[in-house]
């Protein structure tokens, strides 16, 4: 049986060396999908790894198993005794950022026992039940990553782990079935045992991407569903927490320092707009170190019958209308509530309802606070995409300028609040900044010029803020990042009577010609500074200084492709849902029918063509107009005796005569030349029964003189067939004359 197997390398089976490479490639692809997960610690990802490589170099070198049945099965109990230790106290200390902190401690330490498992079985395993069960426990380490990421680094490794998996059921069973066997020695056919071992990987190989096709198929047909419960939870948070209603000063600094991506936006083509931002939230409130928004209530959003949010009502007559935008964002899990968009929203949709792979977002709903920020009432805890369309304001200077300062009294009273404590410089800053401007329009644009050119850009703060970080700014550092900038303006234009406030978003970041969006990092958090005019409404203004333009290399565009493979796998394999489904199915309608249209078209082009080619060619070639007939019938003729099949085979068996490789292919050869004469005396009347040896289908047959050539020619055949002699060419075709001649006579 194939348990009692054993995987001793005493007496190597046929493939043993194949198989136990592919064993141990299946294990490290195994634990290399679950550190490649990131959700593993440091030192269990560096000790796994460590133990497997260990003991690949032992078995290299002849060692035998170091751990007894008895020894593997006690660790085992002994880990159980400490796994609750690992759950409630280790694994619960990884998952403290995590949206469900005991489901996710519960996750991690489970895959701390089932790593510990692996090994222990790893270094005791001495049969091929053994290898069974190390082969069932590295698919659990599979689907264990599986729930913990999503990355298109796991696909890799995903077809990389089925094909060492084909590749060791397929020695595992030929091991199996040698078991127990008569065969020489494996270490006496070095040549023949690389053969197997090639084969066997092509055929690996071969199984496993037609699995992957199979199974892409399937994938792309098989209704979607909603993921269930674990579909709700992301164990990959970003925890951006500069988006939300209280933010301290500082916190989009700290963001900045991180490079992962947090948007992908898709708009098709680049934005020419100067102003595109990607707004999160607007804060009103300032108290001196934190900005929190209007304690104002919440107007609940919801989807009509296709899903849309109307955000806006029509513009009204005389309005100033500016480009329309319409983009798709697919946002990374925030841990945050804040969506983001571009300019005015006109109007937005997504599946807001907490659940991954809906067939329906009409069911979807949103919050909008005072400032026009969109709440997503679910958080984000998992991927969100949604498409919005927006209008992107245009700058009409001359209404600006005469504007005015009659703010509705709302407005004044939510946005011109200072701290209570202010330092007085600030204000006489403000006004020394901008005392030549007459309008407030003009004060702003003056402002928010005198930042940009009179201080410094730096993510590094230096020095003892105290208790005003604002005055530590404007009158010590004069440097610091775009929070700092975007808070001094605010403050200085209400000091100056301009309601404003601070916006928190992102940055268009990085255009991807490829895919066709903006990649869109943490890096790219940034604060500017909203202000309004009667008349015109909310305007932007950006005091901080431009970054420096980054030139692309080579290692950038390879970010760029990466980065397209990662948005395609998020679209079209992790979102990917009925409404996909639908759009696939009609985009290949679309296309199939205008393929079909080309196809008949071009046919009929071609006949046409060919009819006045021949038309043509008859007209000047009258005299031999009849050749075409007499060629058809010669054709059918041929095609009804069988002359193109027998001419066809000839050619075959002279260009094999013929090859490079004659000498050494003299089993292929005879069997070829055997075929030939099976078929010459089928169509005499002499049938091979298939449970007739080559020489008793030669006794059979009645004639005598035609069974002695026929017994000859058999013998010749099978002693290059099976007993490795060199084909005798000339006489086996000297053979088939003889015998054809001899049929013929019949």
């Amino acid at each position: 049986m194939a348990a009692r197997t054993s995987l001793s390398i005493a007496q190597p089976l046929p493939a043993e060396r194949f198989f136990r490479v592919s064993l141990f490639l299946l294990l490290l692809t195994a634990i290399l999908t679950l550190v490649g997960t990131g959700k593993i610690d440091l030192f269990t990802s560096i000790v796994a790894t460590f133990a497997l490589l260990y003991r690949v170099r032992r078995w290299w070198y002849g060692h035998e198993p170091e751990l007894t049945s008895r020894t593997a099965t006690f660790m085992v109990l002994c880990y159980l005794i400490f796994f609750p230790m690992d759950m409630f106290f280790l694994s619960r200390s990884l998952a403290a950022n995590s949206p469900n902190p005991p489901l996710y401690a519960a996750l991690i330490s489970s895959v701390h026992f089932l790593i510990f498992v692996l090994l222990v079985r790893l270094y005791s395993a001495r049969t091929d039940r053994d290898a069974h069960f190390l082969v069932m426990l590295a698919f659990a380490a599979v689907l264990a990553s599986a729930v913990l990421t999503v990355d298109t680094t796991f696909l890799v490794l995903f077809f990389l782990f089925l094909l060492f998996a084909v590749a060791t059921y397929s020695g595992l069973e030929l091991r199996r079935g040698a078991s127990g066997a008569l065969m020489p020695p494996i270490a006496s056919m070095p040549n023949s045992e690389k053969k197997l071992a090639r084969a066997l990987g092509l055929a690996a190989l071969t199984v496993s991407i037609g699995a992957i096709l199979c199974g892409i198929v399937l994938f792309f047909l098989l209704p979607r569903v909603s993921a269930g419960y674990l579909g709700k939870t992301s164990f990959n948070p970003t925890l951006l927490s500069g988006f939300t209603d209280q933010v301290e000063l500082g916190q989009i600094g700290e963001i900045k320092k991180s490079s992962a991506v947090v948007l992908r936006v898709e708009t098709g083509s680049p934005v020419n707009y100067p102003a595109l931002r990607w707004r999160g939230n607007a804060l009103a409130n300032f108290d001196g170190r934190r900005w929190t928004s209007a304690e104002r209530g919440r107007e609940t959003l919801s989807a009509d019958s296709d899903g849309w949010i109307a955000l806006r009502d029509k513009p009204k007559p005389g309005e100033l209308r500016g480009e329309i935008l319409q983009f798709t964002v697919l946002q990374e899990p925030m841990a945050s509530n804040a969506l983001f968009v571009a300019g005015n929203t006109l109007a937005i949709r997504g599946n807001f309802t907490g659940e991954t792979g809906g067939v329906s977002h009409r069911r979807s709903y949103l919050y909008r606070d005072s400032a026009g920020s969109l709440i997503n009432p679910f958080h984000n805890f998992v991927s969100v995409r949604y498409t919005g369309i927006s209008q992107l304001p245009a700058l009409d200077r001359p209404r600006l300028e005469a504007a005015g300062s009659d703010y509705p009294a709302a407005i004044s009273d939510m946005y011109l609040q200072l701290p209570s404590e202010i330092d007085p410089r600030i204000a006489v800053l403000a006004r020394s900044a901008t005392e030549r401007a007459p309008t407030p329009y003009d004060k702003a644009t003056e402002l928010e010029h005198f930042l940009k050119t009179k201080y410094h850009y730096t993510l590094d703060l230096t020095g003892n803020p105290g208790k005003d970080p604002l005055a530590h700014f404007l009158f010590a550092t004069r440097a610091g990042h775009c929070e700092y900038f975007a808070s001094s303006m605010t403050v200085m234009l209400r000091t100056l009577g301009i309601p404003s406030r601070e916006v928190n978003g992102f940055l268009p970041g990085e255009f991807n010609e490829l895919g066709g969006d903006y990649i869109v990092r943490a890096s790219d958090a940034h604060s500017w500074v909203e202000a309004y005019f009667p008349g015109s409404g909310w305007i932007v203004f950006d005091p901080t200084p431009d970054a420096p333009i980054v030139t692309t290399s080579f290692f950038s565009r390879f970010s760029q492709i990466a980065d397209w493979a990662e948005l395609a796998w998020n679209d079209w394999v992790i979102s990917y849902d009925f409404a996909h489904q639908t759009a696939l199915a009609q985009g290949f309608q679309v296309k199939s029918r205008n393929w079909r249209e080309f196809g008949v078209a071009w046919l009929s082009k071609v006949q046409r063509h060919m009819k006045d080619d021949l038309s043509m060619w008859q007209v000047h070639h009258a005299r031999v107009s009849f050749v075409l007939p007499l060629l058809l019938l010669v054709l059918l003729v041929a095609l009804r005796y069988g002359l193109v099949g027998r001419l066809l085979r000839q050619l075959r068996m002279a260009l094999v005569l013929r090859g490079k490789n004659v000498g050494a292919a003299s089993s292929q050869i005879a069997s070829k030349m055997y075929s030939e004469l099976l078929h010459l005396m089928g169509r005499h009347g002499y049938t091979r029964n298939e449970t007739q040896t080559p020489f008793e289908f030669a006794a059979a047959v009645g004639k005598p003189a035609l069974s002695s050539m026929v017994e000859e020619f058999t013998l010749l055949y099978a002693a290059a067939r099976f007993g490795n002699a060199t084909c005798d060419v000339p006489r086996l075709q000297q053979l088939l004359l003889t015998i054809l001649a001899e049929l013929r006579t019949r």
